[in-house]
C-alpha cells in the first residue's frame, strides 16, 4: 500500500513526487470538485495504450484500451462511474488521449461498491504533466515512476493523511 502525503506518493520506503487535485485532498469528495478523496483505494486495474507502450507488470489485471473507449462521468445517466464505449450520450471523458496522459492508468477503487450518483468518479492514477500541475483529482507520477510503481506490487492507496 502506498501514502499520500507532503505532495508525494511514498511506496516502498521512496518518495515520488506526485500530483493531486487542484483543491487537495478533500473529505467530502463531489463530482466536479477538482479534490482528491481522502480515501484508502485498491487499484482495481491497470489500463494501457499497447500503441504506444508495453504491457506494464501490476499486481492486478491489466487491459489494452482502444480509441473508443471513455469513463462515463455523468451522474444523471445509468453508466455513471464505469467505463464505456464512445460515442455516448452522457457527460464523459475520452480515455484514448493525445498528450500521453493516459498511456497507462491505474483504475483506483472510488466510489465503485456501490456507485453513488454525484459522489465523484474515475480517480485513476496516471501520468502526470511535466510541470505537475493538479489533476482533476486523480493522483498523477512521472511515467517512469508510475510504471516502476506498478511493477513493485502497488496494491492502492492511501490518502487519508
Amino acid at each position: 500500500m502506498a501514502t499520500l502525503r507532503e505532495g508525494a506518493l511514498w511506496f516502498d520506503g521512496r518518495r515520488f513526487p506526485a500530483a493531486i487535485g487542484a483543491h487537495g485532498v478533500v473529505a467530502h469528495k463531489e463530482e466536479g470538485d477538482s479534490g482528491t478523496p481522502s480515501a484508502l483505494m485498491a487499484l482495481r486495474r491497470v489500463l494501457y495504450r499497447a500503441d504506444r507502450i508495453a504491457p506494464p507488470r501490476a499486481a492486478v489485471a491489466i487491459e489494452p484500451i482502444a480509441p473508443d473507449d471513455g469513463w462515463c462521468d455523468d451522474p444523471a445517466h445509468a453508466d455513471y462511474n464505469r467505463m464505456i464505449r464512445l460515442p455516448h450520450p452522457g457527460r464523459h471523458e475520452a480515455l484514448w488521449r493525445g498528450d500521453g496522459l493516459y498511456d497507462v492508468i491505474g483504475v483506483l477503487g472510488w466510489n465503485d461498491d456501490p456507485v453513488r450518483r454525484g459522489r465523484g468518479s474515475a480517480i485513476f492514477l496516471h501520468v502526470a504533466r511535466a510541470d505537475f500541475r493538479p489533476t482533476e483529482g486523480c493522483i498523477a507520477l512521472a511515467a517512469a515512476d508510475l510504471l516502476g510503481v506498478l511493477a513493485q506490487g502497488l496494491g492502492g492507496i492511501d490518502t487519508r493523511g
